[in-house]
This record gives structure tokens, C-alpha cells and sequence, in this order.
């Protein structure tokens, strides 16, 4: 196993004949397991460092599969009284199905489907994220998703996505042979970690994908539990 170096396997989830019954499955579980090892927690963390103090912000997720990513951010909204409008974009209609189903107690939410090069957006949202996204791509599709982020946001973007190492690979491979009943879940989960980064990785691929690299303030920095967060804000926001 070579952990020096990113895999571009295809994970079950970017196919398109898997039933959508097993694609709810894999997201329940993946909802379980952004809550309990801290996935929503540094979600919410990178929201904070971008919003600040402001009391009413706008926020789109790109690749927001059921929602779930949204409703922690609007659940830690509520409770801070921070008015939020809400957008969510996926590329599969079954996801964007769910996550209007999943996501009804969210005011002023929106959803698209749609390749989220492709979608038409309304205005700029205050903060584009993603979670668990960018690993789903190769270098220059990252590189990209970084570039639109910067370009349709008004303060920033930021990511929550893998790191590549070896004792997340067989941690994960281990806890979801025993506990998973998703055979998504199974394979794409340790794959995921195969396909995640390094923080010399994140950093070249950042500094490729702006050409105006000097007028953001950016960081990449380690969470629990093998995550990087990437946080890039824009010099007047």
C-alpha cells in the first residue's frame, strides 16, 4: 500500500448505476460518522473563522450530498441567533431529493442540482464550502474547485476533507468491517483515505489554482480525526 502518493480508484459513489436506496444508506452512515468523529464539528469550525461576528450570512455547499453538512451549520446558527440563507448543489437529483426531505426544518433553503461548474447561482453566497468533496476529484479537478470557490464567494471558502495516512486507512477499514451494514460505506470509506492529501499537496494545489494568491489570507491546518481544513478568506471581506 502506497500512501506517498493519492489514488484515482473510482469510489461506488461516483458511479451512476448504484440504487438510490444503497446511496441513502451510505449517506445515513456517513451523517453518523461526521458526528461522532468530528466531521460537523470542523465544518462548523471553518463556517465560524470565515463568518466572525456578522449576524446574517449566506452559505452554499458544493457537492452537499443529503444536507447534513448544512443542517449542523444551521443547528449551531440557531442557537447563536445568525440569520441564515442557505444553498445547497449536488450533481445527482436523488441526492438533492433527500436532502429537501432531510432538510425541512432549514429556513431559506435552497437546493440545485447540477454539476456545480454549471450552476447558475443567483447571487454570490457569503461562503462556499465542502466537506468531504475535493478527494472525489484528480489534482486539476481540485485545482478548479478551488478557483470557482474563490471566484463566487464574497468573504471565502473552505474545505473539510481527508488526510492520507496509513492509520487512518486501516482504522477506518477496521470500524466499518464491523460496525457498517453499508457495502458503500465499506469500500469507499478506506478508498476515500487512499484518494486524500497531503498539507504540501493542498498547499501546491492552492497556490496553482489563484493567481492572486497574495490578496487572500489562507490556512491548512490538522483535526481530528485526519482531516485537513482549508480556510481561504479575501483580503476585503
Amino acid at each position: 500500500m502506497n500512501f506517498n502518493q493519492r489514488s484515482y480508484q473510482e469510489e461506488l459513489l461516483d458511479r451512476n448505476d448504484i440504487p438510490f436506496d444503497d446511496i441513502k444508506k451510505n449517506m445515513q452512515e456517513l451523517d453518523f460518522i461526521n458526528t461522532w468523529l468530528g466531521g460537523h464539528d470542523i465544518t462548523i469550525k471553518g463556517f465560524r473563522k470565515i463568518a466572525g461576528n456578522r449576524n446574517k450570512i449566506s452559505v452554499c455547499e458544493i457537492g452537499c450530498g443529503g444536507g447534513d453538512n448544512l443542517k449542523a451549520i444551521y443547528r449551531w446558527a440557531q442557537k447563536k441567533g445568525i440569520s441564515l440563507e442557505i444553498m445547497g448543489i449536488d450533481i445527482k437529483s436523488t441526492c438533492i431529493d433527500f436532502a429537501r426531505e432531510n432538510c425541512t426544518e432549514m429556513e431559506n433553503a435552497s437546493w440545485i442540482c447540477s454539476d456545480y461548474k454549471l450552476a447558475q447561482l443567483p447571487v454570490k453566497p457569503d461562503i462556499i464550502f465542502s466537506s468531504l468533496f475535493c478527494h472525489h476529484f484528480d489534482d486539476d479537478g481540485v485545482r478548479h474547485i478551488f478557483q470557482w470557490m474563490h471566484q463566487n464567494s464574497k468573504l471565502g471558502f473552505f474545505i473539510n476533507d481527508l488526510q492520507r495516512h496509513p492509520l487512518a486507512y486501516y482504522s477506518i477499514k477496521l470500524l466499518t468491517a464491523i460496525f457498517s451494514r453499508s457495502y458503500m460505506v465499506k469500500n469507499d470509506a478506506p478508498l476515500s483515505v487512499l484518494r486524500g492529501f497531503s498539507k504540501v499537496e493542498l498547499n501546491a494545489m492552492l497556490k496553482d489554482s489563484l493567481v492572486d494568491i497574495n490578496s487572500i489570507g489562507y490556512s491548512i491546518n490538522w483535526q481530528w480525526a485526519f482531516r485537513w481544513m482549508l480556510i481561504a478568506t479575501k483580503e476585503n471581506a
